[in-house]
């Protein structure tokens, strides 16, 4: 199979490979934190968990990135990546050992939610810095088939990580302290697997030296507003579109996500562990589904290109998301979030590859954190609106009818632009015809 010999030419990179797998362990250990907060938060038997209160805990776990965001990127413009996967991860290890402490000896709330808020502060930084460090280890011819193996293979690890918390979780209940502990062990060897990297390799170009803190405050405003003229110039306007296209998706995501998680918990299940034990398989098809975007989205955008890529997940999203979730039934619930895992990741590998292909290497680290900050802000809101329309139970086909009205509207927008672009390069493909070049010549 070609995509199979062209993942052994990406493979054969021997620093493409130290990067995925600081990927992996790093993200494997998001798998493992976040199950564990989940279970805690969500799934506990003595908590009587609401749709409010799962926006309430998105809310506090994300929305500050809206104002760290953009920081982070101006930080990872002049720091080292690789220094960042080192510091950050051996960081995150600690402050995740921190978490279960808390949680084993039943601290307040406030302090639980501080705790986890510092652990995926320093994830905003890692994760920027993964997608911004990609280019530097592969060749641009080769750009895409490394956005879908790298971004998803994390995501599986993801899965993967999570699978083994729901694991431990099942067999030993009430072992949520556990849990996190051993997603510290995964961060710490994640930093430990960094220091394999020449701290230069990664970028960013040119000397790099960490700004005082008041510096880097003074510089945000300029830095952040050069980078959004770089994003904005017209040669840039798909990247911008793509940008905006993902962040829909990434709303009607969340939105089903809180779905998804009231349905397990009350909807479709007896018991808090019925629903997590359901959960953990909603979790695994949607793995199946980023699994199958990986393999499926190269030889999708070779043919169609990655806008056109994007309007067609969201297309699929409109027609699928609803005829599969208005059920409110296990079966086709977990076929729409194989669909769901398959379009989101699919139109995000694109995303990634148009934003990558389009920015200087220089504004990476900035964009890419503008992109992160986002998504979380799409997150929020789309845990906020869940909360208004879902019932106790879950069963809401308002809310399953709106995502796949805004996916209806990211295939539209999509598709126009695309469309245009498209007969724009044929208008000038004729213009430059070899009858043309010799008509020019002879004006000459």
């Amino acid at each position: 199979m070609p995509v199979v010999s062209d993942l052994r030419i990406l493979l054969r990179l021997r620093d493409f490979r130290r990067l995925l797998s600081v990927r992996l362990l790093s993200q494997g250990a998001d798998g493992v934190y976040q199950v564990a907060l989940a279970a805690y938060v969500v799934f506990s038997p003595e908590k009587q968990t609401s749709a409010t209160a799962i926006a309430s805990a998105m809310a506090v776990l994300l929305l500050p990135y809206s104002l760290i965001g953009p920081f982070a990127g101006v930080l990872l413009d002049r720091w080292r990546r690789r220094q960042v996967f080192v510091h950050g991860n051996v960081l995150r290890a600690l402050l995740a050992a921190a978490t279960a402490v808390l949680m084993a000896a039943h601290a307040p709330d406030w302090l639980f939610y501080v705790s986890a808020l510092c652990v995926t502060a320093v994830n905003r930084f890692v994760l920027a810095g993964l997608s911004a460090a990609l280019p530097r280890v592969v060749d641009a011819d080769l750009l895409v088939l490394a956005n879908s193996l790298s971004p998803t293979a994390g995501t599986l690890a993801a899965t993967a990580g999570g699978g083994l918390a729901f694991g431990v979780r099942l067999l030993t209940p009430g072992s949520d302290a556990t849990v996190v502990l051993l997603g510290a062990v995964l961060y710490l060897c994640a930093g430990l697997t960094s220091l394999s990297l020449a701290p230069a390799r990664l970028g960013p170009d040119g000397e790099s030296t960490r700004p005082r803190l008041r510096t880097a405050l003074a510089e945000t405003a300029r830095e952040l507003l050069a980078a959004g003229r770089h994003l904005a110039a017209p040669r840039r306007r798909g990247a911008t579109l793509a940008l905006g296209a993902m962040t829909a998706m990434r709303f009607c995501y969340g939105a089903l996500l809180v779905l998804l998680l009231m349905l397990c918990r009350y909807g479709l299940s007896s018991t808090p562990e019925d629903g997590l034990r359901l959960l953990g398989l909603a979790l695994a098809v949607s793995g199946a589904g980023f699994f199958t975007a990986a393999v499926v989205t190269p030889w999708a955008v070779g043919r169609i290109g990655p806008g056109m890529w994007i309007a067609v997940c969201a297309g699929a999203a409109t027609v699928l998301e609803p005829a599969l979730g208005l059920p409110f039934t296990t079966g086709p619930l977990l076929a729409a979030t194989f669909t769901l895992g398959l379009i989101t990741q699919g139109a995000k590998i694109a995303t990634d590859t148009i934003v990558q292909a389009s920015v200087e290497d220089s504004f990476r680290g900035r964009v890419f954190s503008v992109y992160d900050v986002l998504f979380n802000v799409a997150f929020v809101g789309a845990a906020a609106v869940a909360a208004l329309i879902l019932p106790p139970d879950g069963h809401s086909a308002s809310l399953v009818l709106l995502t796949a009205l805004l996916y209806g509207i990211v295939t539209a927008v999509t598709a126009r632009f695309e469309r245009r672009q498209n007969s724009g390069k044929g208008a000038v493909s004729r213009e430059t015809s070899p009858a043309s070049a010799r008509e020019a010549e002879t004006q000459i």
